[in-house]
């Protein structure tokens, strides 16, 4: 495979049979899928065990304790040997089609190790985007170089570069400040696309609920960033 796209799943039991209805058209022989039950509550694992039998372009990966969104994507990333890894939600809030985007501009690229790919997110709600701009003018200043829109998916980048800095990921959300802030400061050359992020069909954000949650994701990305700039700069 030259890409594996890992997605990390909490709770998601009834978006996940229509994500992957959605992903069958447009996996090819150079992707593979891997769902990540992230320590779920809910009817996940027999959701899993359907799927299985059904699409074998999947693979599984089960956690029985929910340690953060970071831990599920990285302990699905460190199962796969692909040349180029990548990662996205199952909350259908992202197009399948944007992981053929990112493959397209592997392509283009000759599929140069030296690359990090990352989607724009696009057509957001107003409070949204506000609280996005708000983040990334402060990590860019903060950090000292250019960082917006931290969280858009998906994710794309090579196996090599993330043996580089696989051990000091983080478990929460501050594993796309974090992956994305290490290619800056490895030189990779940063390739973004707009994507459309629409409204959660089913189920609730983990973070996203409402001012409060806001608030607490905003004090545990900046206290990330804090530690970042202390210890991660080599």
């Amino acid at each position: 495979m030259k890409l594996s796209i890992i997605i990390p799943c909490f709770n998601e039991s009834k978006n996940i049979p229509i994500l992957v209805e959605k992903l069958a058209p447009v996996i090819t022989k150079e992707i593979d899928i891997i769902l990540v039950n992230n320590g779920s509550t809910d009817d996940t694992e027999d959701v899993f065990k359907f799927l299985s039998s059904k699409y074998k372009f999947l693979k599984f990966v089960h956690l029985k304790k929910n340690i953060g969104y970071g831990n599920g994507i990285v302990s699905g990333l460190k199962v796969v040997d692909s040349k180029f890894l990548g990662y996205t939600h199952a909350d259908l809030q992202t197009d399948p089609e944007d992981i053929l985007k990112a493959l397209e501009i592997l392509k283009k690229n000759n599929f140069n190790e030296n690359i990090y790919i990352k989607g724009l997110r696009k057509g957001r709600p107003l409070f949204d985007n506000f609280f996005t701009i708000g983040m990334s003018v402060f990590e860019s200043i903060y950090m000292s170089t250019k960082l917006w829109d931290i969280n858009a998916q998906p994710n794309v980048f090579s196996k090599s570069f993330f043996m580089k800095i696989i051990h000091d990921c983080p478990d929460d959300f501050s594993l796309d400040l974090y992956l994305y802030y290490k290619a800056k400061k490895y030189g990779l050359k940063i390739k973004r696309f707009n994507v459309l992020f629409p409204r959660r069909i089913f189920g609730k954000s983990s973070w996203n609920n409402g001012i409060l949650s806001k608030w607490k994701f905003i004090k545990r990305t900046i206290n990330f960033s804090f530690y970042l700039k202390k210890n991660l700069n080599d």
